[in-house]
Formats: structure tokens, sequence, C-alpha cells
């Protein structure tokens, strides 16, 4: 039972339950985008609330009174919402983490159903969390102080964890790690509904197998020597028959009492939306949406006596396990989907997925080729254009005219999917060219087809350059230069003509608007300079001799 909290605490208490207070408004908001400002002044109001706290409390005491337990639903609000803005690399952010890290070792501990696999990946994100925390320094002392504590509890469950398995001799180390595959396997086909009959029995043939192997109910080693820690396989063993048998017999009644039927069916919502977050969690999730999964969990998890839930009477009801194995998938689940959150802010999010898209789209052109078009392009062309107009002075501005994180992740996709559409695009006139040259050496009639298919592709290159008037002088550069660099690729003489006649044709049109844009101008000047009667606001225009040069030289 918790602690009353202490008279000189109940102001920091009625801060905290006030700071809590707006998290939770915020996080109901669903019709705007998080800012970043509003989560920051709140992590600053939380800081100072904890360094009050701090001050009135003795560092080596421990202390579990509802201010603390106030405090824990803070900061993993707190840390959820760094998560959404796309800060996952600042302190506050790891909360969440390690706390559902910590959730999950104390689980395995309990069953005691790990290897030595399982374990790495947890030391592992230990390690790059506390460089998280350890980076801070002394910018925020009062939160760097709980979350070493916090790392420091995860790394002695870890230990523990892994002096269990040290005990294990060599030679029971494979049949160890195949009992704990089994045993999970065995778990989750109870958790599923309808018959398992043809699911089961192969385990159980294995399990027999295993079994086998004892003599006088030992293990035995090369040799046959007795290796040291016969108790820990033995006991699994055990367990995954008893698992088995209890399937078996329980198979009409869905394996779990009637006295834990609602747990179960909470339990079993609860992991089936979270499964489908996991698949759509880049479009679907904001990560402060986790805060009510793991509060239910919470709850649930509280209602375990000794780690078996109880009935009415007092009892352990049958199916205990298959809730335990639903009860660890969804803090599995949860945690799988905090870390899987991306350094790209809420607002910045739909962006990066359709880039993502769009990504993905062009390397499966790029992998299996085709027929395409530059218009078969186009629909890419205008996805990125409409991307790239968004953008001010070159970065990606949120609605409160902040600049939202991630904005370096967002311009890599965004520049690789520039670079693999000039791939495309150049491989497109290539293949058009290259296409042609053995028709052409050996005289065959395909050769004029293969013409006629690059002067399209190429009359529709120029078609973009021409419709594009905003900047004629940055689009003839390029253009010209790619029509040039195709040549080059050419055995093809009459290429080499096309390509040419091509340029000369955008060179020519963009001379002449540039000499209509001259004399529209030499016209308003004469008629803002004239007065009405000279000669000149009544004059027509003359054509200049170029002009005649090109009537008289037009087809």
């Amino acid at each position: 039972m918790a602690a009353p909290v202490p008279q000189e605490e109940l102001p920091i208490l009625e801060a905290v339950i006030n700071i809590r207070n707006r998290l939770t408004v915020l996080k109901k908001d669903r019709g705007e985008y998080i800012k970043a400002s509003d989560v920051n002044s709140l992590y600053q109001a939380v800081v100072k609330q904890v360094t009050k706290l701090n001050d009135v409390r003795d560092d080596n005491a421990t202390y579990n009174n509802r201010l603390d337990t106030t405090l824990a639903d803070v900061f993993s609000l707190l840390s959820l919402f760094y998560l959404t803005i796309g800060k996952t690399r600042d302190t506050p952010a790891t909360y969440s983490q390690i706390a559902s890290m910590r959730q999950i070792l104390q689980h395995m501990d309990e069953s005691a159903v790990y290897n030595e696999s399982d374990l790495a990946p947890f030391r592992r994100r230990l390690s790059e969390l506390r460089q998280i925390v350890q980076h801070e320094g002394k910018q925020a002392n009062a939160l760097t102080k709980l979350l070493e504590r916090q790392l420091n509890e995860c790394d002695a469950i870890v230990r523990s964890l892994e002096e269990n398995l040290s005990v294990l001799s060599v030679e029971l180390i494979p049949i160890h790690e195949r009992l704990v595959t089994i045993r999970r396997q065995l778990v989750a086909l109870a958790a599923k509904e309808g018959p398992h009959k043809a699911e089961l029995k192969p385990l159980q043939e294995e399990l027999r197998k295993i079994d086998s192997k004892r003599v006088d109910g030992k293990f035995l080693g090369p040799g046959g020597i007795v290796p040291a820690s016969q108790a820990v396989c033995s006991s699994l063993l055990e367990e995954c028959f008893e698992i088995a048998q209890e399937i078996k017999a329980n198979e009409d009644s869905k394996n779990v009492a009637d006295t834990l039927k609602p747990i179960h069916e909470r339990l079993s919502g609860i992991r089936a939306e979270l499964e489908s977050l996991v698949l759509t969690h880049r479009w679907t999730l904001r990560e402060t949406d986790l805060w009510n999964y793991s509060s239910a969990l919470q709850d649930i998890d509280k209602m375990r006596v000794d780690g078996k839930f109880l009935d009415a009477e007092g009892g352990r009801p049958p199916g205990q396990y298959i809730l335990l194995y639903l009860l660890r998938r969804c803090y599995g689940l949860i945690y799988r989907l905090l870390s899987a959150s991306e350094p790209v802010s809420e607002e910045l999010m739909p962006i990066a997925n359709k880039l993502s898209t769009v990504k993905k789209c062009l390397n499966e052109v790029l992998k299996y080729g085709g027929t395409f078009s530059a218009r078969d392009l186009y629909p890419y062309q205008l996805a990125l254009f409409q991307i790239d107009s968004m953008r001010k002075d070159g970065k990606f501005i949120g609605s409160d005219g902040s600049i939202p994180e991630g904005q370096g992740i967002v311009m890599a996709h965004l520049n690789e999917c520039h670079e693999l559409l000039e791939m495309r695009g150049i491989h497109i006139v290539y293949r058009a060219i290259a296409a042609d040259a053995p028709c052409a050496r050996a005289g065959h009639s395909r050769s004029r087809r293969g013409l006629l298919f690059r002067e399209q592709v190429l009359r529709d290159r120029a078609d973009a350059a021409f419709s594009s008037r905003s900047s004629p002088t940055s689009l003839l550069l390029p253009f010209t230069s790619f029509l040039y660099l195709s040549a080059a690729y050419s055995p093809n003489p009459n290429i080499h003509i096309l390509i040419s006649l091509r340029s000369l044709q955008l060179k020519e049109s963009m001379d002449e608007e540039e000499a209509e844009d001259e004399e529209d101008e030499e016209e308003y000047d004469d008629d803002d300079d004239g007065d009405g009667s000279g000669s000149g606001g009544n004059a027509s225009p003359v054509p200049s001799s170029e002009d005649d040069e090109d009537e008289e030289g037009a087809p």
C-alpha cells in the first residue's frame, strides 16, 4: 500500500497533478499537430518540480507514495510526447523505453524462459540509452538522476538473468535453447482459437525425442558424464509436457476458465490492436496513443497475486500461462513500437511516408525495368514537385512557423528520389538509342521504328522543357547537355542529326520568345514616351531582318 504524502510534498503533488492534466488534454487533441514549444514548456515545469522534490528528500531513502506514481505517469506521458515530435535522442524520450524494458525483464525473470540471444538486444539497447542520458550532462540533472537509477535497475535484472544462465554447462545449452523455443510455441499455440492437433503433434514428438536423451532422469554429456544444471533443463522439459497435455485436455473449453474469460478477452483485444499498429504505425500511430494500452496492461498486471490470477474464491483457475503469454506479448509489442519510433516529427511524417512510397516504386521500376516512357514517370515527377513546393528556404516549415524535427531524413529521401528519377530517365533514352544500334548496323527494317520511338521520347523531353516558361535558360542547359550525352552513346549517325535538330529547335524557340519580349518592351516604352502626335505612338512594329530571314527560310 502506498505511503501517505508528507506535508512538505503536497504543493509539489498539486503542481504535478496539474501538469498531468495538461498533458492529458494535449494528448486528446487530435485536431492539431503537437507543437514542440508546448512539450518543452511542460518539460521545464516538470524539471522544476523534480528539483524541489530532490531538495526535500534523502537520496539514500526509497519512497513510494502518490507523488511517485503521479510523477511516473507524467514522465511516461512526457516521454511519449517527445517521441511524437521526433526528438528520440533527447533524454526525456528514453523514460518510456526504459520503463517498458524493465517490465519485460521482470516478466522474463519470473517465467525463467529465456536464453542468451534474448538478453543480447536488451544489453545493447541499455547501452545506447545510457549514452543518451549521459550526453545531457548537467543540463537536466534532476531527470538524469532518475533515469540513471532506472537504468541501474534494468542492468541489475539483466546481470541476474545472465548469472542464471551461466550455471548451464556447455553440453546442455543447445537443449535449453530448443526447450525455450518449444515452450514459446506451445503457449502461442494455446492462445490461438480452433483445433491444434496438427500443430501440437510435431512439438510433442520433439519433446519425446529430447526426453529420450535422458538416462535415469538426467542428461548425459560426452563420455557419459553428468553435466551440471540438470534441474534447469529438466524443469523446463516437464513444464513443456504439462502445457502440451493441458492444451490437449482443454481444447474444447478454449484453455481458459470462465472466471478468467473477461481478462482473456481484454488482453486478446489489446494484442490485436497492437499487432495492427505494428503493421500500420508509420501512417496511423501517434506515440501518445500507447499510453492508453500501457495503462490498461498495468491495471491487469496489478490483478495478479504471487504472479497468478485468482478467481472470486481465491483459487487459481486453469489457463494462467495463456493470460501471462498474452500479457507479455502485449508488453513486447509496446516496446517494439517504442523502439521503432523514427526521429521525424508528427508533422513531417506524412511527407516522409510519401517519399518512402515513391522511393520504393522507383526502385522497383529500376529493378524490373520495362518499356517505360517519360510520360510514365510523370506521376513521380509531380509528387516530388508537390513536395519540393512545400519547402521555404530549403526547409519544411511547421504550421506555427517552427522547423519540425526530421529535416535531414526527409531531405535525404527527397534527394534519393530525385536521383532515382534521373537515373530512370537516362535509362529510358539510353535503352531507346542502344536498341536500334544492332538494327542500324545490320540494315534491319526495324531501325525506322526505333528511330521514331527515340524521336518520340526526345520530343516528350522537349515538350516538358517548352511547357515550363518560367525559367527557360535553366531548363535549356541541362536538356541540351542531356541530348548530346545521349548522342555520344549512339553508333547511328541519324541519331546525331535528330538530336542536333531538337536542340536547335529548342534554341530557336527560346530566341524567338526573347525577341518577342524585347519588342513588347520597346513598344511599351514608345507608348510611354510619346504624346500621341509623334510617329512613335502610331507606328506599327517593323519586323527585323532576322525575322525576315526566318520567314524566308521557313519550310
